[in-house]
């Protein structure tokens, strides 16, 4: 194995740290791969060299190929002989690089804290090999490694000031740090590592319990979906058979009422075909009198007529009742009634229906609860801050955009398509989503407290925290609470304070607003269900220096 290790050094490529391909020797002696050393001399700026000896040479060397060592490298590669070893490369944008290699630097593998220099392969042998450099502490090398050294002394800060909670060198613990609690850096580290390996056990412990939690919910999200899907199931088999029984009884409606129609038409037909034969005995004694009356001889005319028979009496009457041409309209009352009453029983359970599938719930644990004291509600707390490309061109952001003001003149913001134009309005960067608290702390005659979704309206009179069916908003007064929504207003009777807490349970479809003093007081609850991610925001109203700041709160 160290002879295949010897050959892979001899007959491999400094430059490329591949073996040889197409090699040529240079003058000095030292061999590359042709593509490799010409293109280290197309880099160089100064007279052509050696990369490995550095020795110069007045005219660049004109390369031929060593056939010889061409073929020796191909014989090599069919005995075994492997790539040099990955790690020896060159150092890359990303890398650190060898603080000792001259020329082209190879990547670095330990940096040393005792001789502050980074080492490659090569170079950190001796620290390896030599036992004054046993003492020495060898890390990953990395290009904040600078940060360890005293800006001041320039020295490696092996200490801990406790009292200024920071990294010393030990000039530093007898000058500016003097009298301070001091220890060694690894103290504080074998210290502070088992609190990190507590708090590691913690989060551990926190991860399996989690876990635990999300396994149960994914179960419960499984019972939940085979329910649903098993009662669609079953609520369509039986609208099915609704519709079918529904469907039958209209077939025997319609077929009573065709039988009927049969043996009215019938009854009809046989009475109109007494009448159209009683018509033609009538026609035909009426010629009868038609000719006899012709007859001019009038002891012919006395001697026929007593022979004509009498009429004979008509067996319907003269008057048929004709009646209006609905003669089925008490059924179509009937059926029309039994549609009234339908409808009146399918309202009446639908209600029931809906209840049922809205009482479907889940028990969460006393965790995913809403919270009850303030305490449990700033566990929730979110930085809120102001989104500059929304704001109204009157308002004016400030306290790292978290609070904003209203000013007499416009301000010099540049056009954008996500700025409010029509109110003094602004919407926060940040998207919510979750469970998530703030407060915000109100200056002025008229501030609107809100959430909204990102695409609302950015102009028009609809535009306006509250008014459309976007944004949920209460309106903050000196002296009373209004919360709108939709355009639609609702009063509310509390204490007014100048701060205003909201509680946003994302999934949960809750949104609470609370006034904020020496306890926190329900202002307003709603319930429903967010379709977006929601954005805080504030309107506010004049006069000038009318003001919102969103708190930091601990």
């Amino acid at each position: 194995m160290a002879t295949n290790d010897l050959d892979q050094k001899i007959f491999s490529c400094s430059i490329c740290l591949d073996l040889l391909k197409d090699p040529a020797t240079i003058p000095c002696g030292h061999s590359y791969c042709m593509k490799c050393i010409q293109g280290f001399w197309d880099e160089e700026e100064k007279i052509p060299s050696c990369p490995q000896c550095s020795k110069t040479f007045t005219t660049r060397p004109v390369l031929e190929k060593s056939t010889m060592l061409e073929a020796l490298v191909e014989h090599l590669k069919k005995t075994g002989l492997q790539a040099a070893p990955a790690d020896h490369c060159y150092a890359g944008p990303e890398d650190v690089s060898c603080d000792f290699c001259s020329g082209r630097k190879l990547k670095a593998l330990k940096y040393c804290l005792i001789c502050l220099v980074s080492y490659c392969e090569k170079h950190l042998q001796p620290h390896l090999d030599e036992a004054v450099f046993k003492k020495h502490k060898l890390v990953e090398p990395s290009k904040n490694l600078q940060e360890n050294i005293c800006s001041i002394h320039d020295e490696v800060m092996k200490m801990f000031c406790r009292t200024d909670q920071k990294c010393i060198c030990y000039l530093c613990s007898v000058d500016e740090h003097r009298g301070h609690d001091t220890v060694s850096a690894a103290a504080e580290r074998t210290e502070r590592q088992r609190d990190l390996e507590e708090s590691q056990q913690q989060i551990q412990q926190r991860i399996q319990d989690r876990e635990k939690e999300v396994k149960l919910l994914q179960q419960e999200v499984e019972a939940i979906n085979h329910s649903a899907d098993q009662t669609v199931k079953d609520s369509e088999k039986i609208f099915t058979q609704m519709i079918h029984l529904i469907q039958k009884r209209s077939c025997d409606v319609k077929q009573q009422i065709r039988s009927q129609q049969q043996t009215e038409v019938s009854r009809v037909k046989y009475v109109q075909e007494e009448l159209e034969q009683e018509i033609t005995e009538l026609k035909s004694k009426d010629a009868e009198l038609k000719q006899l009356s012709l007859t001019e001889d009038h002891s012919q005319f006395l001697l026929n007529y007593p022979s004509l028979p009498p009429l004979s009496e008509s067996t319907h009457s003269s008057s048929i009742n004709v009646r209006p041409l609905r003669y089925f309209e008490d059924v179509t009352a009937a059926v029309s009634e039994l549609t009234d009453k339908l409808q009146d029983i399918l309202t009446a359970e639908w209600t029931n229906i809906l209840q049922a599938v809205t009482h479907v719930d889940l028990l969460l644990p006393e965790a995913d609860q809403e919270p009850k004291s303030r305490a449990d509600f700033l566990r929730y707390s979110c930085q809120i801050t102001l989104d500059p490309n929304t704001a109204h061109r009157q308002l004016l952001l400030s306290e790292e955009d978290r609070k904003v003001t209203v000013m007499e003149k416009l301000q010099s913001n540049s056009d954008h398509p996500d700025r409010l134009t029509k109110y003094l309005q602004v919407l926060s960067r940040e998207s919510l989503t979750g469970r998530c608290y703030w407060e915000v702390e109100l200056k002025g005659k008229y501030v609107d407290v809100a959430v909204a979704y990102k695409n609302i309206s950015r102009s028009g009179d609809e535009s306006g925290f509250g008014l459309n069916d976007k944004s949920w908003a209460l309106i903050c007064y000196p002296d009373r609470f209004f919360f709108v929504h939709k355009n639609i207003k609702t009063s509310i009777s509390a204490p007014v304070s100048s701060r205003v807490g909201v509680y946003l349970d994302h999934r949960a479809g809750v949104l609470s607003f609370y006034s904020i003093s020496e306890s926190m007081t329900l202002l307003h609850r709603v319930q429903t269900t967010f379709t977006q991610n929601l954005h805080a925001g504030v309107r506010l109203g004049y006069p000038v220096g009318t003001s919102a700041e969103f708190c930091k709160l601990k």
